[in-house]
């Protein structure tokens, strides 16, 4: 654990070296619709609210001149029911109320720029007799300001995303091919079938509809090949270093897989016959195609790594490891799980979950208790800006393997009986500068470094050690004390049971002075005499009463006095 944490004060210490500034990103920018009055539009009238398409913007008429108002100062637009006339209330953004979330980053900007010293307008309320006029306006700026929304969404999502190189495409020799794939995430909510193809410096995918994906083997961070053993699709799986506009979205997974199942495949109402013959042969094919695609997609990776190398570039595509696998639950839904050699993947179902172990700083276990069935994981990540991922629901017969992978991998783990809030605890975290450290900022109270205060039992082990080594560096004298004050208690506890348990009522006698052993024997075997004499006495004279009763019932006033009471012969006992 120490090594890690140095090498984590390392990494941090680098990235807080290599942090740029980004001042100039804060820098709200002015708005500007038109230079002068000349370039608005000629079909501008005094008074009429006009729409400029063109240059996204509002010309409103103010005591009957044309102010022109940019579409991103605009908040809503509120077109009432008609009643006689038509009102248009057109509310903008202003200081003093929140912008809320959907606002144009920029606008934030200017609206905390200028709010120290400048008038806002709040809202503008139009009214016309001739409803036509104020109902298309209405609807156009509804359309300019979805049209401003997508165009921000879409520079939000251009913004990080890194040049790629063009492909330089094969054309010398024949390349490697695979047709009829089907690729995930689909274009434009369709799916998306075509043929992928590897050229010198990527690969590229042409859809049936045309549509062109282009992967640089640069841009590769992880190539996964996974078989279809258990599963119905044999697949290859990209996680991309930098991610990849497709279509309207940032992708950084992308994946090309084929099902395995019959084109033609009979589906019949009644159940068929594990004997029957056509079943064997459906179950003989689906094998064979098993084996046939295993083979094209495994032939398909060695051909790729190939021409990858050849051109100058490191691809090598992983296999996951099935017999590590555990069924989870990373996203709302229960999935087999499998780690291979660099990340912990679910490639099977959507959304994809992959982490890659290179970025995981600790893994801590949930629920962790003799009750539970199940138990969470957390993988912590190392930039503490962002969350951790979690799987839940795992079995705890999965717990062993999953930790010895875990150590192997030489990710450090901690367990614990509850969930916690991680949101909270990634903010302390992260403004903690001296995490990774085992003294506070006097560097002389000591505290846990790192991730250690997640353990559940905390440090009872190396305390319990400690206090053997102690023990064991007693002096004989101090164990000659601990054994005569055993022996005090042993005695204080015989003589409390002895009182405690005692029946008899010679048991004060007993406790007198100056009698030995064989006396008090003496004694305990007389009052023991005694005591039985009395109870077999009692014995007999209800055995006798009993016999009356049954013979002649009850004694009639008059009858004969019943027989002399006979002496009870005495009993001897054997000598204790």
């Amino acid at each position: 654990d120490d090594t890690q944490n140095e090498e984590r004060l390392r990494e941090l210490a680098r990235s807080a070296r290599n942090k740029g500034d980004d001042g100039e990103s804060d820098k709200a920018e002015e708005l500007r619709a038109y230079d002068r009055t000349k370039d608005y539009p000629d079909s501008v009238l005094p008074n009429q609210v006009k729409v400029d398409m063109v240059n996204q913007c509002v010309i409103l008429p103010i005591c009957g001149n044309p102010v022109p108002f940019h579409i991103s100062t605009i908040k809503n637009v509120v077109l009432p029911d008609p009643d006689s006339a038509t009102y248009l209330r057109i509310n903008f953004y202003t200081a003093g109320m929140a912008v809320g979330k959907d606002a144009p980053a920029n606008m934030a900007k200017l609206v905390q720029k200028y709010a120290p010293y400048a008038s806002f307008i709040r809202e503008m309320t139009f009214r016309s007799l001739d409803s036509h006029n104020l109902t298309q306006a209405f609807r156009q700026i509804s359309e300019l300001r979805k049209r401003a929304r997508q165009k921000e969404l879409r520079e939000l999502e251009e913004a990080n995303l890194v040049k790629q190189a063009k492909l330089v495409r094969t054309k010398t020799e024949r390349v490697p091919r695979l047709s009829d794939l089907t690729m995930r995430p689909v274009f434009a909510g369709r799916k998306t079938q075509g043929n992928l193809e590897a050229h010198s410096n990527g690969l590229r995918f042409i859809s049936m509809r045309g549509e062109i994906v282009d992967i640089m083997y640069p841009n590769i961070k992880h190539a996964i090949f996974q078989p279809c053993e258990n599963e119905i699709m044999v697949l290859v799986h990209f996680h991309l270093r930098h991610p990849i506009m497709l279509g309207k979205k940032k992708q950084q997974d992308i994946q090309f897989f084929t099902e395995v199942i019959d084109a033609s495949q009979t589906v019949d109402a009644g159940r068929r016959s594990m004997y029957d013959p056509d079943e064997m042969d459906d179950e003989q094919r689906e094998r064979q195609l098993r084996r046939k695609l295993n083979e094209a997609f495994k032939e398909f990776c060695r051909k790729v790594e190939n021409v990858a190398k050849k051109n100058g570039f490191s691809l090598e595509f992983d296999i996951p490891y099935r017999d590590l696998g555990f069924n989870g639950n990373p996203h709302k839904e229960m999935v087999f799980i499998q780690p291979t050699l660099n990340c912990l993947v679910n490639l099977t179902e959507t959304p994809f979950f992959v982490v890659n172990l290179s970025d995981v700083d600790h893994v801590h276990f949930e629920r962790v208790t003799f009750m539970s069935k199940a138990f969470d994981i957390v993988l912590i990540n190392k930039d503490f800006s962002k969350q951790p991922w979690r799987v839940d629901m795992i079995p705890n017969d999965d717990k062993e393997s999953i930790q010895e992978w875990l150590t192997d991998m030489e990710l450090s783990y901690t367990e614990g009986p509850m969930n916690l809030n991680w949101k909270q605890i990634m903010g302390t975290v992260a403004g903690d500068d001296r995490f990774y450290m085992d003294t506070e900022e006097d560097e002389v109270t000591k505290k846990e470094a790192g991730w250690s205060f997640l353990r559940m039992f905390g440090n009872d082990e190396e305390e319990s050690d400690d206090g053997d080594e102690d023990d064991s560096e007693f002096s004989e004298g101090n164990d000659q004390e601990s054994e005569e004050s055993d022996e005090e208690e042993e005695q204080s506890e015989f003589d409390s049971e002895s009182e405690s348990e005692s029946d008899y009522d010679a048991d004060e006698d007993l406790e007198e002075q100056g009698m030995d052993w064989d006396d008090m024997e003496r004694e305990a075997a007389a009052a023991d005499r005694q005591k039985r004499k009395r109870d077999d006495v009692d014995d007999e004279v209800d055995v006798r009463a009993k016999r009356r009763g049954s013979r002649g019932g009850a004694q009639r006033r008059g009858s004969a006095p019943p027989p002399p009471r006979r002496k009870a012969a005495p009993i001897k006992r054997r000598r204790r």
